[in-house]
């Protein structure tokens, strides 16, 4: 069976409500492909090997977290960024991208998903007066020591995470995917016992020392693999269409 693009990208958009959130990249079709997908390959980013990945999939549409057309990004289509699009536009595939709507959503959000795989509660966002803060705090079931939560992080994820000990048993999480370490002051005003994002700064480690948390970085790539793959899985059965996640992996 097949589906029109156009459709399938009014879905997208619709459940996503990707109008409604400001970004640094356009969220949605990004470069467009053949009028019909039959086939959707996924992906954390839109990187040469991922596109190449998709062409072999006889893709008809590539759905991704990190696309194309960022904010202050030189626009000229030139070396790499010329190789990847000559290559969609090659093939006649789609690019479809989301950013922050789908960090944020309630159903495929990286957020949500990410604690789905963890096993954390969702009580609510980390700061509940700030729209654009897309973290969340939860609980879990049972108390561990920071050690032990972050061999959990690393047997779910696959990826030994950092891991900056504190004093206290981990009962409440905060917690944003990717690039999420500047949120860690949230965080620690909302009385967590550990904090948790993909990536890690200089001061991140100074932050969560003094001020008695614990805190993991468990990759940017790897906290961000889940929700792509939901979305995926939702226009798949929404359209009775194919979808094939493409992981391909990123160390950082």
């Amino acid at each position: 069976m097949a589906i029109a693009l156009a459709t399938l990208v009014e879905e997208a958009d619709r459940y996503l409500n990707a109008a409604r959130i400001n970004d640094y990249c356009p969220n949605g079709l990004q470069v467009e492909g053949r009028p019909q997908v039959r086939r959707i390959v996924s992906g954390v980013t839109a990187s040469q090997a991922l596109v190449d990945a998709a062409v072999e999939a006889q893709a008809d549409v590539l759905l991704v977290h990190h696309g194309y057309f960022w904010k202050g990004e030189n626009p000229c289509i030139t070396g790499m960024k010329r190789r990847r699009l000559q290559t969609l536009l090659a093939n006649d595939l789609s690019l479809l991208a989301y950013h922050l709507p789908l960090d944020v959503h309630a159903e495929v959000g990286n957020n949500v998903q990410l604690a789905a795989q963890l096993g954390i509660t969702v009580e609510g966002p980390l700061e509940p007066e700030n729209s654009r803060t897309v973290g969340l705090i939860g609980s879990l079931a049972e108390a561990m020591t920071a050690r032990d939560f972050a061999r959990h992080v690393h047997q779910v994820l696959g990826r030994e995470p950092l891991l900056v000990e504190g004093g206290a048993m981990i009962r409440r999480v905060g917690w944003c995917t990717g690039g999420g370490q500047g949120y860690i002051d949230q965080a620690i005003a909302a009385g967590v016992d550990l904090y948790l994002t993909g990536e890690a700064s200089e001061q991140t480690f100074h932050s969560a020392r003094e001020n008695g948390i614990s805190f993991i970085a468990a990759g940017h790539h790897a906290t961000e693999r889940y929700g792509v793959q939901a979305l995926g899985d939702y226009l798949a059965r929404r359209f009775a269409i194919e979808h094939v996640f493409i992981d391909c992996p990123n160390p950082i």
